[in-house]
C-alpha cells in the first residue's frame, strides 16, 4: 500500500504519520528547500509561522478539548508540542525550533516515509492527501481549482512582531496571567488612558504596506490586523487584544486602562511576541508606533509583522466530512477552511486515518459530532457555501447537552466541562480507531 501526501506542514506531517503508523508507505512532497515560501524561514517540517502558541490547553477550552482528542489518537504533532513546551499560563506554547526539529526527525526517520523536496504543479495520482496549506503555490492552487471546477478563495493573514526580553523595561513591564491563572508567564505592558489614546491615534495614522494581490481583501475575523480592529472604534482594542481584565499593575495596585501582553516565544525565554498584534504596517511604522507602548520604548524587534496571502477552498461544495473528495483524493489542513494550528493538525489526522482505512478496504470513519474533531469536519463540509469562511474550534459547533445534563445559563465553565467529558467519552467508545 502506497500513498502520497502533498505538504510538509502541520496537517501534511500528521497525515503522513497516521498513514505510516497504519502500515502505508508514504511519499511526502514538500516544496520548501526547493522553492521558498513567502512566510517560512526554514526548510523544517511543521514550521510555525504566525505564533508559537497552539491555544488553550485545558478541556474547558475548545482548542484544549481538540488537543486532548488528538493525544488519544497518537498525534505526532501533539507529541512534539509537549516535548518542546514553554511556559504560557493556560495555553500550550512551544519553542518553535525544537518543535519543528522533532517533527522533521520523526518523519524523515520513519521507515515507511520518504520525503522529497520539490514543487508540484498538478494533483498527484491517487491515493493522495493534499495538505499544501494556506500558502499553496499559485500553480498548484490553480490546478486544484481547475480540477474541482470551483474557484479557490483568498484571504489575507498577518504575523505578530517578536521582541527580545533583554530590551524590555522591566520597571514597567510586569509578569502576570489573567486572574493569576497558570504560571504568570505573560509579560504585560500597562497603559493609562492618555497613553492608550495616543497609541490608537498613531496606529490609525500608520502607513500600511501596499500589497498587489488579486481579489478582495477578505480578512479572517479571528486574525484581523490590529490596525483594522482599531479602525472599528477607539475602544475596540480595549475590549479585544488589549483588554486589561484580570490584571493588576504592581506599581499602582489597580487594573490598567489597557494592556499589551507579551507571550514567551522560545524555551530560553529570550523572545516574546506581541499577543494579537498581527498587522500590515510598514516595518518602519511598526517600530515607531509599537515603541510608544510603555516598556517597549527601547525594544529590539527581532521579527516584525508580515502580510501574506492565504488560500482556502470552498469545501462545502465538494468535500465530505471524511475529508475525501472522490477517487481516493483527500484534502486536509488550513487549505480546507479551518483556522488555527491545532485545527490544521486535526484535519491532517482525519485525512491520514481515513485514507489508510480506504487502502485497507475498511469503511471511512466519521468522528462523532459530539467530539471537536467531528464537529469541525462536519462544519467545514456542510456549512453554507455562499458565506463560507475559515473557522476555529469553538463550543458552538458541538450539539447541546442532553436534557438530564443541562445546567443553568450562568454556569458556563461547568457546561464546558460536561461537553468536554462527553466528547472524550464518545471518542473512547469508538474502539475501531
Amino acid at each position: 500500500m502506497r500513498a502520497t501526501v502533498v505538504g510538509g506542514g502541520l496537517a501534511g506531517s500528521e497525515a503522513a504519520w497516521q498513514l505510516a503508523n497504519r502500515g502505508v508507505e508514504v511519499l511526502l512532497i514538500e516544496m520548501r528547500n526547493h522553492t521558498p515560501s513567502p512566510a517560512h524561514k526554514t526548510d523544517k517540517l511543521g514550521e510555525l509561522v504566525c505564533s508559537n502558541s497552539l491555544g488553550g490547553a485545558g478541556i474547558n477550552n475548545a482548542s484544549g478539548l481538540l488537543k486532548a482528542e488528538l493525544k488519544r489518537l497518537n498525534s505526532l504533532i501533539m507529541q512534539a508540542a509537549e516535548l518542546s513546551r514553554v511556559p504560557a499560563g493556560g495555553a500550550l506554547a512551544v519553542d518553535r525550533d525544537l518543535f519543528s526539529s522533532y517533527i522533521t526527525e520523526k518523519i524523515e526517520n520513519h521507515p515507511l516515509i520518504t520525503v522529497e523536496r520539490r514543487e508540484i504543479e498538478e494533483i498527484p495520482d491517487a491515493p493522495v492527501v493534499i495538505a499544501s496549506g494556506p500558502l499553496t503555490a499559485p500553480v498548484l492552487a490553480e490546478a486544484i481549482a481547475k480540477r474541482l471546477g470551483k474557484d479557490s478563495l483568498h484571504f489575507f493573514d498577518a504575523a505578530a512582531p517578536v521582541v527580545s526580553h533583554e530590551s524590555l523595561d522591566l520597571n514597567i513591564v510586569f509578569p502576570q496571567s489573567r486572574y493569576d491563572k497558570g504560571d504568570g508567564v505573560y509579560l504585560n505592558c500597562p497603559m493609562d488612558k492618555e497613553q492608550y489614546l495616543l497609541f490608537i491615534e498613531e496606529l490609525l495614522k500608520g502607513e500600511g504596506t501596499h500589497l498587489h494581490l488579486e481579489g478582495e481583501k477578505n480578512f479572517f475575523e479571528g486574525c484581523l490586523p490590529i490596525e483594522i480592529l482599531a479602525s472599528r472604534g477607539v475602544e475596540t482594542l480595549r475590549f479585544g487584544p488589549m483588554k486589561p481584565v484580570g490584571l493588576t499593575d504592581p506599581r499602582t495596585g489597580r487594573r490598567p486602562y489597557a494592556v499589551v501582553q507579551l507571550r514567551q516565544d522560545n524555551a530560553a525565554g529570550t523572545l516574546f511576541n506581541l499577543v494579537g498584534f498581527q498587522n500590515q504596517l510598514k516595518f518602519g511604522e511598526q517600530k515607531r508606533i509599537f515603541s510608544l507602548i510603555p516598556g517597549l520604548e527601547k525594544a529590539e524587534f527581532l521579527r516584525l509583522g508580515v502580510m501574506h496571502q492565504n488560500t482556502y477552498l470552498n469545501s462545502p461544495t465538494f468535500l465530505h466530512p471524511t475529508l475525501e473528495w472522490q477517487d481516493d483524493i483527500f484534502f486536509a489542513g488550513q487549505l480546507i477552511g479551518v483556522e488555527g494550528y491545532t485545527e490544521s493538525i486535526a484535519m491532517g489526522l482525519i485525512a491520514g486515518l481515513n485514507l489508510a482505512r480506504r487502502l485497507q478496504g475498511k469503511e471511512l470513519f466519521l468522528f462523532p459530532r459530539t467530539t471537536m474533531l467531528g464537529a469541525l469536519s462536519h462544519y467545514v463540509c456542510e456549512a453554507e457555501a455562499k458565506h463560507f469562511q475559515p473557522i476555529n474550534s469553538n463550543w458552538g459547533l458541538l450539539p447541546p447537552l442532553d436534557v438530564n445534563e443541562r445546567i443553568g445559563k450562568k454556569e458556563k465553565e461547568r457546561k464546558r466541562e460536561l461537553l468536554g467529558e462527553r466528547a472524550l467519552r464518545d471518542l473512547d467508545a469508538v474502539k475501531e480507531i
